[in-house]
């Protein structure tokens, strides 16, 4: 027989952080008091359990279809959405500092935009080289001039941040033209109060099931003048594409439509979606 090592009493006992900054147990000095009663919380569980708990998750997340799929040159595969039972803890002073920054960043992004379509001082100035900006691909000649509500270029901002060595948020990237990845967000924090109730009661949780509704009210907050009531719709490349679990799990949460590029027709510079019941437009 083959003799096992008895796991450690404390879950977390012999776990190394390798010289990283880490949300659980800090970094640089920082000991991470506001993921202490997390970390309390961890160590007394017994392993097997959190084991046996992981594979009750991922085994819910692929019943329910929370899945996004891999392209590769073979075959396209289909995965579950990754559940780490250990959660990302951020204390509110954090929070506070990022939402501060993300909501300057995307202030500055739409202002550049329209910049960049208007006045283009930002190129005279010689901050920004004229072939970076007019060589680019998604430059939009088509944009010049053009007058939209607010200024608003980017209505729907994907900040993917890391952490340094000492712990400090840098943004990896901006993704402003398809952001995806809220809904595994929002299923996140779903499977984790149902498989780790234990472990996250009586903690003060920001919540993020409110997305849809945000989303919905951002959108129709540019519709045209006048209408109290916009038509709102999601549109879809299809089934076929990695983020369509997300596309349905937004639709269903804004309430609206799921359409494709066939259900949709220009007429007079307009456009309507086709239903049953005729043309109706979009707003």
């Amino acid at each position: 027989m083959t003799a096992t090592a008895p796991c450690p009493t404390d879950l977390l006992s012999r776990y190394d952080q390798g010289g990283f900054y880490d949300e659980l147990f800090g970094g640089n000095g920082d000991s991470a008091p506001h993921a202490e009663l997390i970390r309390r919380r961890l160590a007394s569980l017994d392993f097997n359990d959190i084991r046996g708990r992981s594979e009750d998750a991922a085994r819910e997340l692929y019943n329910l279809g929370i899945t996004f799929l891999i392209y590769s040159e073979q075959a396209a595969v289909d995965r579950i959405l990754p559940f780490d039972v250990i959660p990302r803890v951020l204390s509110a002073a954090e929070w506070t500092h990022l939402n501060a920054g993300v909501v300057q960043r995307v202030k500055a992004l739409n202002m550049f935009l329209r910049d960049i379509y208007h006045e283009r001082r930002i190129i005279k100035d010689g901050v920004i080289p004229e072939d970076l900006v007019l060589g680019n691909s998604n430059y939009r000649p088509q944009m010049v001039g053009l007058k939209v509500p607010f200024d608003t270029y980017i209505h729907i901002l994907g900040v993917d941040l890391v952490r340094d060595g000492q712990g400090v948020f840098r943004v990896l990237e901006d993704n402003g033209r398809v952001p995806s990845g809220v809904s595994y967000v929002v299923e996140n924090r779903h499977m984790m109060q149902r498989v780790f109730p234990d472990l996250m009661q009586d903690l003060a949780i920001r919540p993020v099931d409110n997305y849809g509704q945000k989303l919905l009210q951002a959108v129709s907050e540019i519709a045209p003048a006048g209408i109290s009531e916009p038509r709102v719709v999601l549109l879809s490349p299809g089934s076929y594409n990695s983020a369509y679990f997300e596309h349905i799990f937004l639709a269903r949460e804004m309430g609206v439509p799921l359409v494709e590029g066939s259900d949709l027709v220009v007429v007079d510079d307009r456009v309507y979606m086709k239903t049953t019941n005729g043309l109706a437009v979009v707003d």
